[in-house]
């Protein structure tokens, strides 16, 4: 019997692959496997991980913390980019803040995975072991980035597409009221994840449009367009909060990165390491395509041209979110792999699935947990240095761009010093304060202190200039920065460099690829 919406004919029993339970047992095995690197490092290496963080701190301990009340206030919004913190300071109430990100990371890793699971299930008839093998792809250069809230999206949004597959030739308004359940839900991830569960269902509907061609073609096209109906939420949600008017550069789009962004799916940190794996899965694949055990879900061109014409037609920022088109590479990495049906007719083909499953995931675990544990001593003794400040301290943060290394290793750092708003209640001019993105925002009288557009922190060389004048009527917020702050940090500086401003720093603490210096009060 064939599926009226996908065209494929739906098997009749579990024959030839695992039993669910033995598919329940590997999810667990794997995803603890996978987790590793994340539970045993408090704080990963993810750039705008600790930034997130800081704000779920602040959200629970503002009522609390006279020098955070100072500083900061909670001003919640509709804005698409909050699920971390409606998250995480709900788990900080029963542990600290640094479990509670890892238990995010870690949640955010099982909905993506059984959102896969999920999506191929609703796609095949049957539950499958094979979406298990994009457990190596839960770590990926997007990750790394630390974009928690459209990472937690991407899960959600196969959740939300396998149950549209499942509603579709059902009673029309369950259809309709669950999607627009989820849309609302992946608003408030990100709003590019409400984007990925309309690139799904478009993708699935032009396909299945396709499938009824011989049928009239009105009614088809008003079903066709009724898909949209629940991504209304999403634009009066948008106009109900103040992303739509957000003040930020015009998007713009770059032909050059796009590349990179496919890279960034499959590319951790050893560019050897992702070939090395894609190659023996493209053997396994090519092999099971020549026995005849593998087969594609047709949905899965109709996603591979649609998310293709849509990935070279993205800006690299919108809304003010930056890679914007880079994004989508690994979301529909997972869409595809839910898209592949696998038949595993022998005990030693089970066998042999169940150990490419195990190097693999093997393999990725051991090279982010290496250098995690190489970028540790980094993490602690930065740490180290916060804890010398005074609470309530002011801190600015500048990064030296001549010794700027690029390298992806070098996330940790950048938005490192929110630790002191954890540990010291300071003020940190990089804390995420941006109005339409972030709830948590910088009270009047200290506005003025920190960066409120989103930008990269000052370089060394106009941070200097700026101490004693004002260069050419610019408004900067480091301007006269000697009367401003109790701190200051400097980023990614070579070992043993030189004061740039002896005259107003003193050097309190010097770690691996940064500098923490008190400033000097002179009247």
């Amino acid at each position: 019997m064939r599926s009226p919406q996908t065209g494929l004919a739906r098997p009749q029993n579990t024959l030839g692959d695992f039993r669910l339970s033995t598919i329940a047992l590997l999810f667990v095995a794997l995803i603890a496997a996978a987790s590793i690197p994340v539970l045993t490092h408090q704080l990963p290496p993810l750039a705008d991980y600790v930034n997130h963080l800081a704000r779920t701190y602040v959200i629970n301990a503002i009522d609390s913390d006279r020098d955070l009340a100072r500083y900061y206030m909670i001003d919640w919004e509709i804005i698409p980019n909050l699920m971390i913190d409606l998250i995480v300071p709900v788990l900080n109430l029963f542990t600290n803040v640094y479990v509670a990100g890892q238990i995010f990371t870690v949640l955010t890793f099982i909905v993506i995975i059984s959102g896969t699971l999920a999506l191929n299930r609703a796609l095949f008839g049957r539950w499958s072991a094979l979406p298990l093998i994009a457990i190596p792809l839960l770590y990926n250069g997007v990750m790394l980035v630390g974009v928690m809230n459209y990472v937690f999206g991407i899960g959600l949004a196969l959740w939300a597409f396998a149950a549209w597959i499942v509603l579709r030739d059902r009673f029309w308004p369950w259809r309709i009221v669950v999607s627009t359940l989820f849309v609302v839900a992946l608003f408030f991830c990100h709003l590019f994840a409400a984007g990925l569960y309309g690139l799904e269902l478009l993708a699935f509907e032009l396909h299945r449009l396709w499938l009824r061609r011989a049928e009239p073609l009105r009614p088809r096209l008003i079903d066709f367009v009724a898909t949209g109906i629940p991504f209304l939420a999403v634009l009066v949600l948008l106009v109900s909060g103040p992303t739509w008017t957000i003040d930020d550069a015009a998007p713009y789009w770059e032909l050059e990165g796009k590349l990179d962004g496919v890279l960034l799916a499959v590319i951790v940190y050893y560019p050897f390491v992702a070939y090395g794996m894609l190659s023996v899965v493209a053997v396994a694949a090519a092999y099971a395509a020549y026995r005849g055990t593998l087969r594609i879900h047709p949905v899965a061109w109709a996603i591979f041209v649609v998310g293709g014409v849509i990935y070279l037609a993205m800006p690299r920022a919108l809304f003010a979110a930056h890679l914007a088109d880079q994004r989508l590479p690994i979301a529909l990495a997972f869409m595809l792999v839910a898209c592949l049906d696998i038949e595993l007719r022998t005990r030693l083909a089970r066998q042999a699935f169940v150990g490419l499953l195990v190097g693999l995931v093997a393999v990725r675990v051991f090279e982010v947990q290496s250098v995690w544990d190489h970028l540790a001593y980094r993490t602690d003794d930065f740490l180290r240095s916060v804890k010398t400040m005074e609470r309530g301290a002011r801190v600015l943060v500048v990064r030296d761009y001549d010794t700027d290394t690029g390298e992806i290793s070098d996330n940790g750092l950048v938005h490192a010093a929110s630790l002191a708003t954890i540990e010291r209640s300071a003020l940190v001019t990089t804390a995420f304060t941006v109005k339409g993105k972030h709830i948590l925002q910088v009270r009047d009288e200290f506005r003025k202190f920190v960066e409120t557009e989103d930008q990269l922190p000052p370089s060394v060389k106009y941070f200097v200039q700026a101490a004693d004048r004002v260069q050419g009527g610019a408004s900067y917020f480091w301007n006269l920065w000697p009367r401003k702050y109790d701190y200051v940090y400097i980023l990614l500086t070579k070992k043993g460099a030189q004061s740039p401003d002896r005259r107003h720093l003193t050097l309190v603490h010097e770690g691996p690829g940064f500098q923490l210096y008190r400033v000097k009060k002179t009247g």
